[in-house]
């Protein structure tokens, strides 16, 4: 029985636990999703995921967590979201627990985790204990990062990272690889599956979008302003708008857009959308990354660097040596600046095969099982 406590706090997250457990399912495992947030139906067998009372950040800067009301949450209400969890783990008695982006991440989720972890230490059969990460972190500081590498040695058995070290090695963003080495495997990038091109939607666009996220409400608002000065101002250019972007802002985004601007909400056919376009406009998140790498569409990327974010510009940087994506950074960004990227990268040729791993959802899976039947071999679990 396979064991997911996946948070799921933006929408990136979500699409990615989807496509590791339908893996996991398709190899056969008995997958239970534990989530912190808010699971849309569509997007996960509702059977099989356990809902907890939901969080969500207060901000782009998770300063603070807050209920589905937008109410602060207090140590009681933590104390028994606690206590359910604990409760399913013991009802379920998992042989394999795997928990998203902790504790590279996701530290103001300690008041259950860290109990959690410290059952599993306690039982009789010890479950395995995996991470699963993406194929940057976020930096910190260097008390921090030690505490990551003792917890990680102490309480995990395992480190799965959604990346290719072929475009980053994961020791770029945690400097204290070599202590836990022995415990990380790379497993390629968790992608969707591709699908042939199904119609025309998009064509000859500009696409602009900013995932689920409010934070790219600035990148949205300064690309309808650039059009006007880009060689590409016959075009039509759609402005997608993610969920988490609040009402008030997508209407002023709609008032500001003029002759030849569409602005509306994310789009199920967004993929479509993407390999049709003659130019993206997007920051440059995991999937965004993914989706642009498998569309082979011409690109142009503004990272995400407020509240201190750094994965973003990394990822942007490591993608633009290849040649994959044209970069500007948000500190650059102007209407103008945006023009002129959108101009040079509309005269480069699209780029090729990327040749990254993306086979990370199917490698993941096979891992799981690889380590689970070497662990019953040895008569139990590695801790």
């Amino acid at each position: 029985m396979f064991f997911y406590v996946q948070h799921l706090l933006g929408t990136g997250h979500i699409k990615r636990a989807a496509l590791l457990s339908d893996a996991m399912r398709t190899g056969g495992m008995d997958v239970h999703m534990v989530s912190g947030g808010i699971i849309p139906p569509d997007l996960l067998d509702a059977p099989a995921v356990i809902q907890l009372p939901a969080l969500r950040a207060k901000d782009p800067s998770f300063s603070a967590l807050v209920d589905e009301s937008g109410t602060a949450v207090d140590a009681t209400w933590k104390d028994e979201r606690c206590r359910i969890l604990l409760d399913h783990y013991k009802r379920l008695e998992p042989e394999i627990v795997v928990i998203e982006s902790f504790p590279f991440g996701r530290r103001k989720f300690k008041f259950e985790l860290m109990p959690l972890l410290n059952e599993i230490h306690r039982s009789t059969p010890k479950p395995l204990v995996v991470c699963s990460v993406r194929d940057i972190v976020q930096a910190r500081s260097t008390k921090k990062i030690a505490e990551t590498a003792e917890l990680l040695r102490t309480r995990f058995d395992h480190i799965m990272v959604h990346g290719d070290p072929e475009i980053v090695r994961f020791e770029e963003s945690f400097p204290a690889v070599e202590q836990i080495r022995r415990q990380l495997y790379y497993t390629g990038y968790v992608a969707p599956p591709q699908r042939a091109p199904e119609g025309t939607p998009g064509r000859n666009e500009v696409l602009v979008s900013g995932g689920g996220g409010a934070v790219s409400a600035g990148l949205l608002a300064t690309a309808i302003k650039a059009r006007p000065l880009s060689r590409l101002n016959k075009n039509l250019w759609r402005i997608l708008a993610g969920p988490n972007i609040p009402q008030r802002i997508f209407d002023a985004l709609e008032a500001d857009a003029g002759e030849g601007i569409v602005v509306e909400r994310n789009r199920t056919d967004f993929a479509l959308l993407l390999r049709n376009c003659v130019m993206s406009v997007s920051q440059c998140g995991y999937n965004t990354a993914i989706d642009l790498i498998q569309s082979g569409t011409r690109s142009v990327v503004v990272p995400f660097e407020g509240s201190g974010e750094t994965e973003q510009l990394l990822r942007a940087r490591k993608l633009a040596q290849r040649g994959l994506v044209q970069l500007l950074t948000e500190t650059e960004l102007t209407p103008g600046s945006l023009a002129r990227a959108i101009d040079l990268c509309s005269t480069q040729p699209p780029p090729g095969q990327s040749g990254l791993n993306l086979e990370g959802a199917a490698r993941s899976a096979r891992f799981i099982s690889d380590i689970w039947q070497a662990s019953l071999s040895r008569g139990g679990a590695c801790k």
